[in-house]
């Protein structure tokens, strides 16, 4: 039988051990920026052909817990990779209301400006970005805010539209979805028939040779739609569940019998869910920690700490 001492013990073990994980998890979205690294070699694209990419999802500047340093340090540090080309996969703006101050448009997207990669930057929006727009909510219609602000940076928006690029006399084309929750708010104000503002056959029409395809997808679900004619999907949304243990997060629903959630999965195509940079709801990450991604393909790059 366990003594009275060793009790208290041990529930002041428990709650320090509590204390401790709230305060990591509450800090972690601010202190640490981890670089995650994927050498992927999809049959869709060619195996002499690489090309880098640097992927950043979900930034929802806001202070103190995404301030214009932190998104400044995170331009920096993905310069450095110097990468190819850098993907903007979504949720720009805050994702949160315990914040001390929303960050405007115009301010984060300068600072996005920042970045520089050979192939260019190229973004596409997430459902916050459209959600935090009201007049567009209200008109069920309209370019949200951060689109705007990103294409007065010079970041070109992709939604549901292709580009076709060329590294060293080789082609590929870049295509952007557009955000399959854009319009779930504006059910308050009208009847619509869908949420979407994605058209994935409309995107991949525009697609008009055999060169290789990435495809940039905010919501990473599309994925179980998207034809083998596409070699990556690269996507963000989900955090990664935000809080995650042991490669669960009670967070991330199962969906058809298929986590979507995090990760390198191999569909028709391959997928990549990045675990994203910044916070929703709360502000707190636990076992996922913000992250920029770095994918090869084609072959492997040079390692980068």
């Amino acid at each position: 039988m366990i003594s009275r001492r060793h009790f208290f013990r041990s529930v002041g073990g428990l709650t320090a051990a509590a204390a401790s994980t709230a305060a990591y998890g509450v800090s972690e979205p601010v202190v640490r920026l981890a670089l995650t690294r994927y050498d992927l070699s999809p049959r869709q694209w060619p195996a002499n052909f690489p090309l880098r990419i640097a992927a950043l999802a979900d930034i929802h500047a806001c202070d103190p817990w995404m301030s214009l340093d932190r998104i400044a340090e995170i331009v920096d540090r993905t310069n450095a990779l110097k990468p190819d080309i850098i993907v903007l996969l979504g949720d720009y703006v805050a994702g949160l209301r315990h914040v001390t101050r929303f960050i405007p448009a115009s301010e984060w997207a300068a600072v996005l400006a920042g970045l520089k990669a050979p192939l260019g930057i190229h973004a596409v929006l997430g459902n916050h970005d459209y959600w935090d727009d009201k007049t567009v909510q209200r008109q069920g219609q309209g370019v949200p805010v951060a689109r705007r602000a990103l294409e007065r940076a010079g970041i070109p928006v992709y939604e549901n539209d292709a580009v076709r690029l060329t590294k060293d006399g080789r082609p590929f084309w870049l295509a952007g979805l557009g955000d399959q929750l854009a319009y779930m708010p504006a059910r308050r104000y009208r009847q619509i028939a869908r949420i979407g503002a994605d058209d994935l056959g409309a995107t991949l029409d525009k697609v008009t040779d055999d060169a290789p395809v990435i495809l940039l997808a905010h919501e990473p679900d599309i994925a179980r739609r998207v034809p083998s004619r596409v070699a990556l999907q690269l996507s963000g949304h989900t955090h990664g569940g935000q809080v995650r243990l042991l490669g669960w997060s009670p967070a991330v629903p199962v969906k058809h019998g298929m986590r979507l959630a995090y990760g390198h999965l191999k569909l028709k195509c391959d997928v990549i869910v990045s675990g994203g940079l910044g916070c929703s709801i709360m502000p707190f990450r636990l076992g996922v920690p913000p992250e920029i991604v770095q994918v090869t393909l084609g072959g492997k790059g040079p390692l980068v700490s």
